[in-house]
């Protein structure tokens, strides 16, 4: 696998590509020709318009066929942008670009300079040369939004008070939200929720002192896909159909920073679901889960046995504010087992965080947990590569644990990954955490001396 630097490229095989950049991000691309310039609408795949010739956009996930593109295109740019609009590029998990072959071989990664207040990253570049295709990493970033990208794709911007920036000529793009923002497949309704289902979990959770639940279309989508499968095999899994619950959830565009499930077969209606999960105290639990503060379910009927299966998924979706605040309870928990052995505490470094942050968000996109990278990558060369220049380096992982405390707790009961804590020569430290992937969350520590 090739690992691109801004500017660097590489020759790409025949076929068809993925192109995937997991995280709290829109996708989207814009076909051109020699020019750089746009010829019109159709050049434009975005989630509003998910496909074009030779291009097709589901997800995180971006598929081409680059000799399929619309005749005389020679270039392909893939662009993210925050999926909550108006989210500076700098306050989000830095984005990592992953270039596949039609045989599920990675052939590139970029992972680009950590954006500041940028709201707009052009990560990458199909570009023909002579019959061949290649792929060129950028890192260009807009700090002025969708306009930049429009101002260098020859759109013209006419700005408009009800619809907010509208491109006119060869595109329209905007860069703010429609009145309704809609996706490829649109998820249904929060009020497919029953209300009397959302009205026993709020109280229940009112008398554990939690605050109430509001229904996610986007969680009941996943739940909904979920107890389908589950139902079609006849059996209750946390994988069904190749899929883990945790990787239903992240493919309907919702991040999250602590999520809970149940997986239950038997209750006939939303009542006798809610009954079952508050005679178990486990169940219970999750469903009083302060965190939590969104909710979704689905059920399905296996038609040979007439059982009923139910997915309920809790979640406190993500937020830079919060990903901020449970590095910090991590760091705080580490420092607190620290001061406990007599030991001096670890400071935040911002580049040992951006490594951390890259590692995790790299193994729920690779379905990977070690750590060594597939490509061979370590700590230390991930360090280095975030611009660190501390001598020593350790790391520690974990994977499905649901809080700061219940991750930092599971180290210190891990002989080398408390030595890794306990270090006297460790001053620093980064913190990685990304939700998604089989095990649902993934937690990166890297600490440098």
């Amino acid at each position: 696998m090739n690992e691109l630097v801004p500017g660097g490229n590489v020759p790409l095989p025949s076929g068809t590509l993925t192109i995937r950049v997991p995280g709290p991000f829109d996708v989207s691309a814009l076909v051109t020709d020699d020019t750089g310039k746009v010829r019109g609408d159709a050049d434009f795949v975005f989630y509003n318009q998910p496909t074009a010739p030779g291009a097709r956009l589901a997800g995180d996930t971006l598929t081409v066929d680059p000799p399929g593109l619309r005749p005389g295109a020679t270039r392909l740019t893939v662009a993210i942008s925050p999926a909550e609009p108006g989210t500076p590029l700098g306050h989000l998990p830095g984005p990592t670009l992953l270039v596949t072959g039609r045989d599920g071989r990675t052939l590139a990664r970029f992972t680009p300079p950590r954006p500041r207040s940028e709201t707009v990253l052009l990560l990458a570049e199909l570009y023909r040369k002579g019959a061949d295709w290649k792929i060129r990493a950028l890192g260009q970033g807009y700090a002025d939004g969708l306009a930049g990208v429009a101002r260098d794709f020859g759109v013209e911007v006419l700005e408009d008070a009800t619809a907010g920036a509208r491109r006119q000529g060869r595109g329209e793009l905007r860069d703010q939200p429609p009145p309704t923002r809609t996706r490829p497949t649109p998820p249904p309704s929060p009020t497919s929720l029953p209300t009397h289902f959302i009205d026993l979990v709020n109280s229940t959770r009112a008398t554990a002192g939690s605050p109430p639940v509001a229904p996610d279309a986007r969680l009941s989508t996943a739940a909904q896909a979920h107890a389908t499968a589950m139902a079609a095999h006849g059996r209750l899994a946390s994988e069904s159909d190749g899929l883990s619950v945790h990787q239903r959830v992240t493919s309907t565009g919702y991040a999250y920073l602590t999520i809970g499930e149940h997986l239950v077969s038997g209750p006939r209606t939303p009542a006798e679901f809610v009954d079952y999960c508050r005679s178990d105290p486990k169940a219970r639990r999750t469903l009083c889960e302060p965190a939590c503060i969104q909710a979704g379910l689905g059920h399905a009927t296996d038609p040979r046995s007439g059982t009923v299966y139910w997915t309920a998924l809790w979640a406190q979706p993500f937020s830079p504010a919060g990903l901020h605040r449970t590095a910090t309870d991590v760091i705080t928990l580490t420092n607190g087992e620290r001061a406990r052995a007599g030991l001096p505490p670890l400071s935040p470094d911002p580049h040992l965080t951006d490594a951390a942050q890259a590692h995790s968000a790299d193994m729920v996109a690779r379905a990977f947990y070690a750590h060594t990278s597939p490509d061979g990558g370590e700590p230390w060369h991930r360090a280095a590569a975030a611009g660190s220049t501390r001598r020593s380096i350790g790391e520690n992982i974990a994977c499905g644990q649901r809080s700061a405390a219940e991750v930092v707790l599971g180290w210190m009961n891990s002989p080398g990954h408390r030595a890794n804590i306990l270090k006297p020569g460790f001053t620093h430290i980064g913190i990685g955490f990304v939700g998604g992937g089989a095990a649902g969350t993934y937690w990166t520590q890297l600490f440098g001396g």
